[in-house]
């Protein structure tokens, strides 16, 4: 049965909820540069994968998954800054880089589905 709705795809609720876990781990964080960029990136994921799906396109889909995965390593890149720089301690640090890397794997994973369904 094919997705009708971006919605119903895994990757897109975990990306909505990896951005939620996101936000509530920075929410107190005084640097609000880092905060603003690291919170509009998270979003970016889960929005790049809505905006694609409605694309109707495979060509387009792809494109914008692309984009949600570069947006999920500038998250990936900022987590690993924010440990250096006393905002994350390492233990929180490694369940988000879990997080954003299977939301990675998942993304790579669709990508890779609708180019052998245009074979």
């Amino acid at each position: 049965m094919a997705v009708k709705r971006f919605e119903d795809l895994i990757v897109w609720q975990k990306s909505q909820d990896f951005s939620v876990e996101i936000y509530s781990q920075f929410s107190d964080l005084k640097d609000y540069a880092f905060k603003d960029q690291i919170t509009r990136a998270s979003v970016s994921i889960s929005n790049n994968i809505a905006e694609g799906f409605d694309r109707k396109t495979n060509n387009d889909f792809s494109r914008f998954l692309y984009i949600a995965v570069s947006s999920n390593s500038e998250v990936r890149s900022m987590l690993y800054l924010s440990e250096r720089l006393g905002y994350l301690e390492s233990e929180n640090l490694k369940e988000l880089l879990e997080k954003s890397n299977e939301i990675s794997r998942m993304i790579f994973g669709l990508i890779k589905s609708m180019k052998s369904t245009e074979s």
